[in-house]
């Protein structure tokens, strides 16, 4: 019984490799045949680049900034009070949807929630933008009160918990009127509405030059 099911695994093997051998051929002679269409190149017959179109746009700042240095100026050109009225609005409304429908414990830190504003968004961002230049392995740790630890500066703008409860409540979108039949970009739908805002910011703020690249990493 052994020997006759290995030889019929053997003849398996050798009409699969059979097979194999002659696809593999196959597509070889297929190469071959396209090979014979190459042609020598002439590298002293010079091809015309691709037309330029023509750059319409007139580069450069389009707002007036007198001759403050203030980064914050700059900042705000492009992060106004609009944006974070729309996020300030936005983290609220999930907030109170979130009470909504959650059955929390009465020792749930959540329920210490309560409405942020303008102020104190901007006080957060500037927290997350900070840790971008003060990094610690673990978040906690820029509240920490360990003397080998303490970067006292997160605390004296907000404290841990707070800080917490609004990275939880953080939101970009309304999920009540989120169709995804009708939304143009339903994988987007997280950020879409902030993403249009700051591109319709970036443009009545600046003109960038006509030959421009993307970094890869964005």
């Amino acid at each position: 019984m052994n020997s006759d099911s290995e030889n019929e695994c053997l003849i398996e093997e050798e009409s699969w490799d059979e097979e194999f051998s002659s696809s593999e051929s196959e597509s070889d002679d297929d190469c071959l045949d396209s090979a014979g269409n190459w042609c020598q190149i002439d590298i002293n017959s010079s091809q015309p680049s691709p037309p330029k179109f023509p750059f319409t746009g007139n580069p450069g700042i389009k707002v007036c900034l007198g001759d403050s240095g203030d980064p914050l100026q700059y900042f705000n050109l492009f992060f106004d009070e609009e944006m974070f009225l729309f996020v300030v609005s936005e983290t609220n409304r999930y907030a109170e949807s979130f009470f909504e429908d959650a059955e929390l414990t009465p020792a749930s830190r959540a329920l210490k929630w309560k409405k942020t504003d303008i102020g104190e968004m901007k006080r957060f961002l500037s927290l997350l933008l900070l840790q971008c230049v003060v990094q610690k392995p673990v978040e906690k740790w820029l509240w920490s009160k360990r003397q080998i630890l303490s970067t006292p500066f997160f605390e004296k703008i907000m404290s841990e918990k707070r800080y917490g409860l609004l990275m939880k409540f953080l939101h970009f979108e309304n999920n009540d009127t989120f169709d995804k039949e009708l939304h143009p970009n339903p994988k987007l739908r997280k950020i879409s509405e902030f993403h249009d805002l700051v591109v319709k910011k970036l443009n009545s703020v600046y003109v960038p030059k006509p030959d421009i690249s993307v970094i890869d990493s964005l």
